[in-house]
Parts: C-alpha cells; structure tokens; sequence
C-alpha cells in the first residue's frame, strides 16, 4: 500500500527572511535557540536573522555544528538550550545545521542517548509527536533538510545514522534564495550535486509514490538548467531561486527512500580524515550507482534522460559524468583522499544503511565493494 503525505508550511522566495518573526509567533516559540556554524556567523547571515526579531526576544546562538554533525555536538547545543531556557529553535544554515537542530529538538523532550532513535536500530517507532518547535531556514541549495524527515547524525561510536520520523520535519521551512547567493563557487556545485542526486535517487526508488516521482523529476529539470548557472554567476537570482527550489523539492521526495548512492556516502561521511562532503560524494558516487542499477529501472533513465534535455538516447551516467567535470568537482573519491584500504568497512557499513534497502537493485557487500572501486576514479 502506498504512504503519500505532504509535509509543512513552506514558506518561499526572496525577501521571505522578513516573515520569521510571525512564524516564531505561529508555532508560539519565544525564546529561540539559533542553530549554525561558524561560517554562517562569519557570513553575516545569523545577525540578518536577529535583526528581523523583536528586540526583547532573546535568542542565543550555537555555532559549533561541524561539516557532518556529531552527537557530541548535538549535546552541546542541548546543553546551551537547556541553560537558557529556551522553547524551540532555529535551524539556519545548511544540512549540518538543520539536521544537528533537528537532533537537539528530539533529545530536548525525549530521552537519551540518541543512539535508540537511529532508523537501523528501530528508532522510528521510538520518536514521538512532542518535540520541541522548529523552524528551518537554508542557507545552501542542497541537502532540502529544511523538509526532510530525517537527521543524519555521527555517533560516538564513529557510526553516521539516519535519525527519522515525520514528526521531526520542522514545523515551518522558510526559503529565502537571498541567504545563498554568497556562497562559493564550490560549495554551490557540491550542494548542487546533492540535489541532484537526491532528485534522481528518489525517482529511481521501486516505492510506489506518483506525486513524488513527478517532484523528482521536476527538481532534477530544474536543477539541470540552473546549476551551472549559479556556480557561474552566484549572483545570479534566477538561478538560485531555482536551485533552492530543486533541493526542496528532492528532500519532498524523501518518502519513497534513496538508494545506494546515500549508502554509500553516509559511512565515507563518518571518517575523521579526510573530512569529506556529503554533496560532492554524492556527485562522484551516483554515475557508479547509476550504471548498476540501470538493468533495474524500466522507462526511468529515458524519463530521467528527457527531464535533463539529453538527446534521444542520451546515457544519464555520463552525462552526470561530463556535469561534474565541467562543474570542476573531483574525478574520484581517489582525488577526495579516500583509500583502498578502508573501502572493504566502507562496503560493510553501506549493507546495513537505511538507504540500502530502497535501492533498485538489490546490493551485498561485494556489489558495494565493487561500486566503491568503479568510483575511485
């Protein structure tokens, strides 16, 4: 039987940075706790958005999320919540910073350790309604967490779970392409890429979900225009307004599940050195994946094909190939630093990822180990 449902208010375009105040008092959050890193400090981006708040709300700061959120962070910014009193939270920046506050709303009502609500363990049923509100506000066009159902979380024991449940789509998302056109040129095709593949792995996914599908598709035509526009010109409106629109509208697919390409980068995500991005491994990953499960896919690559604007006949692997290089991503996950040897406990950890069993075809270990080769570069 299929499961269809959609998802939170949204709300969506430029200038929409101005409207948080009313959301704050919608979800009846007084006193917030900001969630983001450093580099969004630095950006000016967390005092853009205090400056829309009332001036005798006070909202204190955590900006000590790391590149792949960890629990140890997590548990520092519970603590500064908990210190503060605090009754919700803003998550402002990219997928670290959403999916760290996303983790800091479920542990502020909800028991420790977080281990137990990781999805492998069986931590969905285990999550309930009563978390603290959120609102998420992206500053990258990527990852789409500001609608996503799930938290991707470094453990201490060096595991990268997936923490998942309805209940923690944050309660509003508001979308402001403003807040992105100062990225960097590689940090807008990394993300890029990421939307990308979270277009192209949810479309493929056998889970029978039609509207999500067509949101796929229409994510992954966007983001195909406009990508290399925006890495280009990244002041170029049109194109980020696009690319914000592409990422969300991968993350409103999660529901029919992703695939191996996200199995695959979440435990490469979970090495201490090098310290690897989740959309640049993404992009290097997926023609691999793609090639695999190609046999495995019926009219998708064709529909996958004509969405993209490839010629009649056009291979979707390479042509994802050829976006990357032109994009200047790296040829491999070899050029990223990864090794040989750690590939063998890379394959083992990607059997066992939620991810893996929404795959097209289905994958063992040696698939995996095989796939993580033909990636290398």
């Amino acid at each position: 039987m299929a499961q269809i449902s959609y998802l939170t208010r949204i709300q969506f375009d430029f200038g929409a940075l101005t409207l948080l105040p009313g959301e704050l008092a919608g979800i009846s959050i007084m006193r917030p706790l900001i969630v983001a890193d450093k580099g969004v400090v630095a950006a000016g981006l967390v005092e853009r958005a205090r400056a829309t708040l009332p001036a005798d709300m006070s909202a204190p700061v955590y900006d000590g999320t790391p590149e792949n959120p960890t629990e140890a962070a997590v548990l520092d910014a519970l603590k500064l919540f908990r210190e503060h009193g605090c009754d919700g939270l803003i998550g402002l920046g990219g997928g670290s910073a959403l999916d760290l506050a996303k983790a800091v709303r479920l542990l502020a009502t909800h028991p420790g350790p977080l281990a137990q609500y990781a999805m492998i363990e069986g931590g969905v049923a285990r999550i309930g309604p009563n978390l603290a509100p959120m609102i998420a506000l992206p500053t990258t066009a990527g990852t789409g967490s500001e609608v996503g159902r799930g938290a991707l979380i470094t453990l201490a024991d060096g595991r990268k779970l997936g923490v998942v449940s309805p209940h923690l789509i944050p309660d509003v998302a508001i979308c402001d392409p403003e807040l992105t056109l100062g990225l960097p040129r590689m940090v807008t095709a990394g993300t890029g890429m990421d939307a990308i593949a979270h277009c192209i792995e949810t479309f493929c996914s056998p889970v029978v979900n039609p509207p999500a599908e067509a949101i796929a598709l229409d994510g992954l035509a966007r983001a195909r225009r406009h990508i290399e526009r925006a890495v280009a010109d990244g002041s170029d409106r049109e194109a980020r307004w696009h690319m914000m629109m592409a990422a969300m509208e991968g993350a409103m697919a999660f529901q029919k599940g992703l695939g191996a390409v996200h199995a695959m980068s979440h435990p490469l995500g979970g090495i201490q050195s090098p310290r690897l991005h989740h959309g640049t491994l993404n992009a290097v990953v997926l023609p691999a994946v793609l090639r695999f499960n190609r046999d495995h896919l019926g009219d998708k690559p064709a529909r996958m094909a004509q969405a993209m604007g490839l010629a009649a006949g056009g291979d979707v692997a390479d042509a994802i190939a050829a976006l990357n290089a032109r994009l200047g991503l790296p040829a491999g996950l070899r050029a990223m630093g990864v090794t040989q040897d750690i590939l063998p406990a890379m394959a083992e950890q990607a059997v066992k990822d939620h991810c893996n069993g929404t795959n097209p075809r289905p994958a063992a270990v040696a698939d995996y180990l095989a796939l993580f080769q033909a990636a290398m570069g």
